[in-house]
């Protein structure tokens, strides 16, 4: 069998599947974009032999992981086989030990050519979580206060073949106490970082990479600590958005209607932080069907707290672009424009 680092493996990834071996539970808390899970063990199982090293010892676990994975072994081979690129394919575990070189071993013998990830999964988390630290990117940061369409404008930059990275479409979430309603469940942070790091990857550092101006949470995952502080002190260009023009966006873009169960509950628990007489109203304002009323009380709160966070910014340089009406296009061209005065 072949082994190969982290970085290898991500270029072989779109000649041959990639399997993770772990078992279903290991793979939901984080695995490498694009890798298929074919686990040698389920949850269940990997806890009993995990009992059974640490009280009985090893030679008693590995018989009882052979019992368990015996009946298994023609499925996987045939999973693999169904996956498999000009019979090459790729697998990992979490050190790169046992369970990788069990499997690679038994595709090999059933004719196929099998590469390993040396130090598993544990060493492609390494090379993430230090990319973040190490690489630099030319960030430009689009800022606004709730509603203006950022992210609509962030995919028209990208149609203008602009380097665009969309944070709240990988993290599955809006970025406010309504966010999630209509999303995907949300990844978890250590997965959302894994994706964040696919997503820079394939960008050149050299050229503009447009951010959105996110918080250091988005819904219930965070931002890693080294992209954060690139984000922070990058230039920042707020665009505003007349008032009119932000409420028909977020009627459009929340797809509201048939969801004002999840926008009552979003409004009850930003109680606090609005005000009791406000969220009455906004709730009033919901079961008359007024949902423009109800979105204007909740920028109410938001604008205030996204005024605040601009005054006390550590963007390096901060561009201001005001527009009469909202044309995802045309706001873009503008954007590129601006962003060809800031320091390279």
């Amino acid at each position: 069998m072949k082994k190969v680092g982290p970085q290898e493996l991500k270029k072989l990834r779109t000649q041959m599947p990639v399997f993770d071996v772990r078992t279903p539970a290991e793979y939901h808390k984080g695995h490498i974009p694009g890798a298929i899970n074919l686990p040698l063990f389920s949850n269940e199982e990997r806890a009993v032999i995990g009992t059974l090293y640490k009280q009985q010892g090893k030679e008693t676990a590995v018989e009882k992981g052979l019992e368990l994975v015996g009946p298994k072994l023609s499925a996987l081979v045939a999973k693999a086989k169904a996956e498999a690129i000009d019979k090459r394919v790729a697998l990992h575990c979490w050190r790169g030990g046992m369970r990788s070189s069990s499997v690679a071993w038994l595709f090999e013998t059933a004719g196929l050519e099998a590469t390993v990830l040396e130090g598993g999964y544990k060493a492609y988390r390494r090379m993430v979580l230090d990319s973040f630290e190490n690489q630099k990117f030319r960030f430009v940061v689009l800022g606004g206060r709730t509603g203006s369409g950022k992210t609509m404008i962030l995919h028209a930059l990208r149609h203008l073949d602009q380097q665009v990275v969309d944070l709240e479409g990988l993290a599955n979430h809006r970025g406010s106490a309504f966010g999630a309603i209509g999303q995907q469940p949300q990844p978890t942070t250590e997965h959302f970082e894994n994706k964040l790091h696919d997503a820079l990857s394939q960008l050149n550092p050299r050229q503009i990479t447009w951010i959105e101006n996110e918080s250091r949470s988005i819904g219930r995952v965070y931002l890693p600590t080294g992209f954060w502080k690139q984000k922070i002190h990058a230039p920042l260009i707020n665009i505003e958005i007349p008032s009119d023009e932000r409420i028909k966006i977020l009627l459009d873009m929340y797809d509201i209607a048939g969801k004002k169960e999840a926008l009552r509950e979003a409004f009850v628990r930003i109680r606090k932080r609005l005000g009791g007489q406000h969220v009455k109203a906004a709730l009033e304002a919901l079961d008359r069907d007024d949902l423009a009323a109800a979105a204007r009380i909740a920028l109410r709160y938001y604008d205030k707290t996204y005024q605040y966070g601009l005054e006390t910014s550590q963007a390096s340089r901060i561009l201001h672009l005001r527009f009469d009406r909202f044309d995802p296009t045309a706001i873009a061209r503008n954007l590129i424009q601006a962003a060809k005065t800031l320091p390279g």
